[in-house]
């Protein structure tokens, strides 16, 4: 899968060009979004999405869906490629996972907000917290979704940091989830090639 710094229709394998290459490099997809995985408790995992992880993830979508006309192609391009950090930034996919579903529903009803209220702590730096959820809304009065898309914004200082190997935490501290973890140094190496 060929990196481009940015996706688009023209720039993704056919159906049965990604078959072949899917094949052979399926574990290495699965190592590297692995690597980009933060738990945060029990309850919360934040995927650090990447171009790779983006390319892969709408090819899936294609092929599952037996998606080949140009329409449906656009629209999966629409949907993933803004989850593509631009070099100045993070992009999330959260997800809250009990695997109780009245526990779930219970603890998604406590946890409205949480979205808002997860950071990123760059070493020596104030935090940052996320801009969630930015194409559309995801909770309501009476919950929060178990699925959110975050933005950590980092300036220049804080990108210069990371690259020159300042640690980083992930974090949330809203009343019902209040949860810091460092970032492991490997995960650390990945998300630092993000930033520009």
């Amino acid at each position: 899968m060929e990196l481009k710094g940015t996706i688009t229709a023209d720039s993704l394998m056919s159906l049965e060009a990604y078959s072949k290459w899917r094949k052979a490099h399926k574990g290495e997809i699965i190592a590297h979004r692995k690597l980009r995985s933060v738990h945060l408790g029990e309850h919360i995992g934040v995927q650090f999405e990447s171009e790779l992880s983006m390319r892969y993830q709408i090819q899936e979508m294609l092929r599952i869906e037996k998606i080949f006309e140009e329409e449906g192609i656009q629209s999966e391009v629409d949907a993933y490629a803004p989850l593509v950090p631009d070099g100045t930034n993070w992009k999330a996919t959260m997800m809250i996972e009990y695997p109780d579903e009245n526990e779930r529903r219970r603890e998604l009803a406590r946890l409205i907000g949480v979205e808002d209220r997860m950071f990123v702590e760059v070493e020596g730096h104030a935090r940052v917290y996320a801009l969630a959820d930015e194409d559309l809304e995801r909770e309501n009065d009476e919950k929060t979704s178990a699925v959110h898309f975050l933005r950590f914004e980092l300036d220049a200082a804080m990108r210069a940091a990371v690259k020159a190997g300042a640690g980083v935490k992930l974090g949330c501290d809203h009343t019902n989830y209040p949860a810091h973890v460092q970032i492991a140094p490997e995960t650390l190496a990945s998300l630092a090639s993000d930033l520009r």
